[in-house]
């Protein structure tokens, strides 16, 4: 079948304008919440169809630029569908819709003082439309706008509910992402200073006769704000005491998604405005120290949440790993894993919302016996957290062999240093995973220090109490919701076929790679020259 050009420039811009559009009518149907979550989860399901046919397009026929508005390019708004930015629309997608089936099973209701979800459903939309707005931005400015979207829908769903936690971990991370936009905009600004364009083809084509020492400080600066984002250490300390406070769908999404867009600009930059590598050794350090840093943190930690906070950050060490190498198989391990870690962490996380509800606490101080009292959510939790810990044959052991190897193609001191921390840290993973294995399903709930304890209404999508109960004493205790437990199978299941469709997966994220290493393809598209790619302009 062939489809025109047209129509691929006309599905471009969907995946940000739908969600923006949906949010909106949510808006005006603030005190209908039956046809809010109809709308949104129609918005969010024709978000995942457009972006898997973008896929489709963008591996069968390569890079597409959309000149929005009709203004050409460098001065004109461009979005640009390539291999890596569709691959991340459809993942992302699929969490996005997976989580919001969740939350609508986790029971969002309307007209409760104590529960302000009329606002929770456009939010969520907003933060769908930052983020793929983020995925296609072919300028820094635009990038950066996604990124602000990204901080106010954040910010709103992360205090939702007004607990003093919540509110006290929302002023941190506004904080914190705050700081990182200011950098962003100075980067912005030195960018621009240096060669007069924010449209990231034509910048890259300028950069090239800008002096080394300006381009690398120009890199340091964005790397800064990117690495605050994707929670890179020594710049990840604000992520563990910000995601741990939200509910269980929203944690979910923000473990599942936030950083992974910081990681997506590090690549782009990294591949496309500074290919030389200047900063490659930097990165690798940063790297390793996030591995390790990351995982002894979740050792520590008594929380599931905390404890997946933790290796949240942990993980990101193998992505910045794989951009450090500057090599074709190191990007390729690095986009397969980001799409691994997406689907894997955000499951684990929505694992613990029903973990929550079960046994009223996350706290591994007060968990016991849920293997026998669930044997379904037991099933649930072990598969994605295998897959966490890189088991064979799932597909966080083949991510991670792909980085290894490409690590130990490089051969170098560092990379070979790089190998050892991250096989270091797979296996400190099993550990911890293990961990959470043994004292939460097969130790007696007896037998844990507070065993005797639990949350007050852990099951309360926006509504948090800081007060404890018995745990003989909690209310709404029986079958998990079907909704709560469907989409949650359904990542674990789509998790799984990233095992069985491998060979398909990274045969995709070689190819991106490939396009990434050839930047004139990007270009090309963008501003025009490239057989086949030539820039669109968008339906008015």
């Amino acid at each position: 079948m062939t489809i025109s050009p047209h129509v691929i420039t006309a599905l471009a811009p969907l995946p940000v304008l739908v969600p923006m559009l949906a949010a909106a009518a949510t808006l005006v149907l603030g005190r209908r919440p039956r046809a809010q979550r109809i709308i949104t989860l129609v918005a969010l399901i024709g978000v995942l169809v457009v972006s898997g046919l973008l896929l489709f397009l963008a591996d069968r026929d390569g890079t597409t630029a959309v000149q929005v508005g009709g203004w050409d390019s460098p001065i004109g708004i461009t979005l640009v569908v390539d291999r890596l930015s569709a691959m991340m629309l459809v993942v992302s997608s699929i969490v996005l819709l997976a989580v919001m089936a969740y939350a609508v099973g986790q029971g969002i209701r309307d007209g409760s003082e104590d529960q302000p979800v009329s606002i929770f459903l456009p939010t969520y939309l907003a933060l769908t439309a930052g983020i793929s707005n983020a995925f296609l931005a072919g300028d820094l400015f635009n990038l950066y706008v996604g990124f602000e979207v990204l901080l106010a829908a954040s910010f709103v769903l992360l205090t939702l509910g007004a607990s003093a936690d919540r509110v006290r971990a929302g002023v941190s991370y506004v904080m914190v992402s705050m700081v990182s936009s200011l950098i962003f905009l100075a980067g912005i600004a030195f960018a621009y200073a240096a060669t007069g364009t924010l449209n990231l083809a034509d910048m890259a084509t300028r950069l090239d006769g800008i002096p080394s020492g300006t381009r690398t400080a120009i890199f340091g600066v964005l790397l800064v704000a990117f690495g605050i984002k994707a929670a890179v250490f020594p710049l990840s300390t604000w992520l563990p005491d910000s995601y741990p406070t939200a509910p269980a769908p929203v944690t979910a999404v923000f473990a599942g998604l936030l950083t992974k867009v910081g990681v997506y600009a590090i690549i782009r930059a990294h591949t496309l405005l500074f290919p030389e590598g200047e900063l490659d050794n930097v990165l690798m350090v940063c790297g390793l120290l996030t591995m390790l840093v990351g995982i002894l943190g979740a050792i520590a930690q008594s929380d599931i949440k905390r404890l997946l906070s933790f290796t949240l950050v942990s993980h990101i060490g193998y992505m910045v790993f794989g951009v450090a190498l500057s090599t074709q198989s190191g990007l390729s391990g690095a986009i397969y894993y980001v799409a691994h870690h997406i689907l894997v962490q955000t499951t684990l996380f929505l694992v613990v919302g029903l973990i929550e509800r079960q046994a009223g606490s996350s706290s591994l101080r007060r968990l016991g016996g849920l293997a026998a009292a669930s044997p379904v959510l037991a099933i649930v939790f072990l598969i994605p957290a295998l897959n966490l810990g890189g088991i064979p044959p799932f597909s966080g052991f083949i991510g991670k062999v792909a980085l290894l190897q490409a690590g130990s193609a490089d051969a170098s001191v560092l990379a070979w240093t790089l190998v050892a921390g991250g096989t270091v840290t797979s296996l400190l993973t099993l550990y911890v995973v293990a961990r959470v294995w043994t004292k939460a399903f097969w130790r007696a709930r007896a037998d844990a220090p507070e065993g005797d304890l639990a949350d007050v209404s852990p099951s309360a999508l926006l509504d948090e109490s800081e007060a404890d109960i018995a745990f003989d004493d909690r209310a709404d205790v029986g079958r998990i919701p079907a909704m709560m437990l469907i989409p949650t199978v359904a990542l674990v299941a789509v998790g799984l076929a990233m095992t069985v469709f491998a060979g398909q997966i990274i045969q995709i994220s070689d190819r991106a790679a490939s396009d990434l290493q050839n930047r004139s393809i990007y270009i090309d598209a963008v501003l025009g020259g490239h057989p086949g790619g030539e820039a669109q302009e968008a339906p008015r």
